[in-house]
């Protein structure tokens, strides 16, 4: 099957963490915390201000995963390229509101007779500090004939 994309291949996505991304991630999770939505709370604990949920974080590797999976498709790519998920999700260094934070996806491997691609993503800070990193899994899906 054809992938439409090749080893190597990288996206990457930039966004500043704000206190609405927190307050939103809040309540489309349920994940209410006080760490990352009481700051009197937060500022009682070891990181000394709210953080950012890991689910908000991770999910920037979205933007990326999507980017990669579009590129295929414009390449010429058989099928649908659809997340398989994500592994070995590792939360490294806390974000906080205001961190500007740029998440990289880079295309390790790919497997045409499998419709697969192994990827890893980073997400690291403005210093260069890696705050997540994580292993991703897309699989290509065949249209129903």
């Amino acid at each position: 099957m054809k992938l439409g994309i090749a080893p190597g291949e990288v996206a990457t996505f930039t966004k500043t963490i704000t206190e609405r991304d927190l307050l939103l991630t809040a309540e489309v999770t349920g994940d209410h915390d006080p760490l990352h939505v009481d700051e009197a709370y937060a500022a009682s604990t070891a990181y000394g201000r709210r953080i950012a949920h890991g689910a908000l974080v991770l999910g920037l590797l979205s933007t990326t995963a999507s980017a990669i999976a579009q590129r295929a498709i414009a390449n010429g790519a058989e099928g649908v390229p659809v997340s398989l998920g994500y592994d070995r999700v590792r939360f490294l260094r806390p974000v906080f509101i205001g961190d500007t934070v740029t998440a990289t996806y880079r295309v390790e491997t790919t497997d045409a007779a499998a419709a697969r691609a192994e990827s890893v993503g980073t997400v690291t800070n403005a210093a260069g500090e890696t705050c997540l990193v994580a292993r991703h899994v897309m699989k290509w899906v065949r249209p129903n004939t």
